[in-house]
């Protein structure tokens, strides 16, 4: 199912040529909540994974804050950045409750988080803007779907990624770059769709089987079916086609 998925948004026709141009590959909601107990990870990779993408989320967000030369902007980021550093925080106090130590269990997934980190950052700031509102947006929906498998360690989890993420200014802004020229709605629109492979492939790889059977492919349906249905609505409220 998800590989039929990734797929799907990859190949989506591409309409026409712009001035404005991707880089390459290569080049520097609420989600539905399932049953899935067999499938989730053991719970120090759960945590691991959640608090250790907070922190990127906060770092890709300072970057930004540095690069950007409008002060507006700049307090929009610094408010983005301060809820996802919040949740991060939650979350480190969260795996020290437990009795354990923090870096040690974000540190196994330090290297392939921040590879997708790079792999969905932007040429311009506006496409690192959208593609922290989206995956943030995805991938706090799915661990908050994961959650309900952890008995109260999960619903504390899920506390914290229901806090307010503050990123509604980050949405004004790409609102008013499209406004400002055309080109930029269909560039972010096609980067919005390529956000969605890479971000639905981090999910899975959370997942414990590394190949899912059709039974599990059953469980886990509903949940992605929902992350690209939200991920559709962000689009939506930005004038963006997903």
């Amino acid at each position: 199912m998800l590989g039929a998925v990734v797929t799907w948004f990859w190949q989506r026709p591409r309409k026409g040529e712009r001035a404005l141009k991707l880089r390459s590959r290569g080049d520097a909601g609420d989600a539905t909540r399932v049953d899935f107990e067999e499938l989730a990870p053991d719970i120090d990779t759960f945590l691991g994974q959640a608090a250790y993408l907070q922190l990127g989320f906060f770092e890709t967000l300072s970057e930004l804050i540095a690069s950007t030369p409008e002060l507006m902007q700049k307090d929009s980021l610094s408010r983005a950045a301060g809820a996802a550093l919040t949740k991060h925080e939650a979350l480190v106090a969260l795996i020290r409750d437990r009795g354990d130590d923090p870096t040690d269990v974000m540190l196994p997934f330090r290297e392939p988080l921040d590879a997708f980190r790079r792999e969905t950052h932007g040429v311009r700031s506006q496409e690192t803007m959208l593609a922290v509102h989206i995956t943030a947006g995805m991938l706090d929906d799915f661990y908050l779907a994961l959650s309900a498998s952890y008995g109260e360690t999960g619903r504390r989890v899920a506390r914290v990624l229901q806090g307010d993420n503050d990123r509604e200014a980050i949405v004004d802004i790409i609102a008013a770059t499209i406004e400002s020229d055309p080109e930029w709605k269909s560039l972010l629109a096609l980067w919005g769709r390529r956000l969605v492979g890479d971000t639905l492939l981090i999910a899975r790889a959370a997942l414990r089987p590394a190949t899912l059977g059709a039974e599990d492919e059953e469980k886990v349906e509903p949940v992605f079916t929902e992350l690209m249905a939200a991920h559709s609505r962000r689009m939506d409220a930005m004038g963006l086609a997903a």
